[in-house]
């Protein structure tokens, strides 16, 4: 099997995927349009190019991209040259998107499989992402090699082509509508005089617990570190996505629709740039304001 494989996207998660893949012995190539990001990943010993095509034929592709518009784009200049065996994309993209480019991956002979992945940048650096796939049973075997280097196994096989990008959309929407949900508790907690440290390790011991009680909240808004390294707009846009893709199918989720209202106001108000953690400035200021005195 070749181990040659090239990463189109080197930003934070990007880069780190790079990491782990050349930790585990694969041969890495890669390509970002920003001179910083080739920069950086030339440093840690990735050989980058500056034009996306120089990386079509490579016999392994991963693709961290911004939007589902991007990886329509750049899939078929990926495949315009001969070897390319199998593309992994991690992105968290549209799921009729992804079908069509399976289709047109299999017309080339490769493989093509939506896996969009959590577990942030230390999960990626580390090769313990969380992968939510979708794909052909052909598609799967072909890619796992470069799924199990990234996630040590952890992925599901959800179905078809297009199926990883909707649970991964739901599971992000459901993260949202939590983040907003424990920021409320969380600030009615604080009112009373509880300490909001306090009452987020209570409830997470319990029923109403979650990663966002248990981890989010104490580790990036309690802290007033808001450091998570992922995007108020990049969440927004899922939150979005996941409302769209429901309403595609005549569901009318009121809850999830809710959330996704709080987003979108969050992201007018804090910017696409902000972290995604930063929700929590709109939905329960009285914890942003002092970290975690609950004075």
């Amino acid at each position: 099997m070749s181990k040659h494989i090239a990463v189109v996207g080197l930003g934070s998660m990007g880069g780190a995927m790079s990491s782990a893949l050349r930790q585990a012995g694969w041969q890495v190539s890669g390509y970002d349009p920003s001179e910083s990001a080739r920069a950086a990943a030339a440093d840690a010993g990735v050989h980058t190019v500056d034009d996306v095509g120089l990386l079509a034929g490579t016999p392994y592709v991963v693709l961290s991209l911004p939007s589902a518009r991007v990886v329509e784009e750049i899939v078929p200049v990926l495949l315009e040259s001969e070897g390319t065996i199998a593309i992994v994309d991690t992105t968290t993209s549209e799921p009729a998107i992804s079908a069509e480019l399976a289709a047109l991956a299999a017309e080339r002979g490769a493989a093509f499989v939506d896996a969009p992945v959590s577990g942030g940048r230390d999960g990626a650096a580390t090769g313990s992402l969380t992968a939510f796939v979708g794909a052909t049973a052909e598609a799967l075997e072909t890619c796992r090699p470069v799924l199990e280097t990234l996630t040590g196994g952890q992925y599901q096989h959800l179905g078809g082509p297009g199926s990883g990008n909707v649970v991964k959309l739901l599971n992000n929407v459901l993260a949202a509508a939590n983040l907003v949900s424990v920021g409320e508790a969380l600030a009615v907690a604080k009112a009373y005089g509880v300490d909001p440290v306090v009452a987020a390790a209570g409830i997470s011991g319990a029923s109403g617990g979650s990663k966002v009680s248990a981890a989010m909240y104490p580790n990036w808004v309690l802290s007033g570190t808001h450091d998570s390294g992922f995007s108020l707009g990049l969440m927004a846009r899922d939150v979005a996505l996941a409302v769209q893709i429901a309403d595609e199918r005549g569901e009318q989720p009121a809850l999830l629709a809710a959330a996704n209202q709080r987003w979108q106001d969050a992201l007018a108000s804090l910017g696409p740039r902000a972290d995604f953690t930063e929700i929590a400035r709109i939905v329960a200021a009285s914890l942003t304001s002092e970290g975690t005195s609950a004075s």
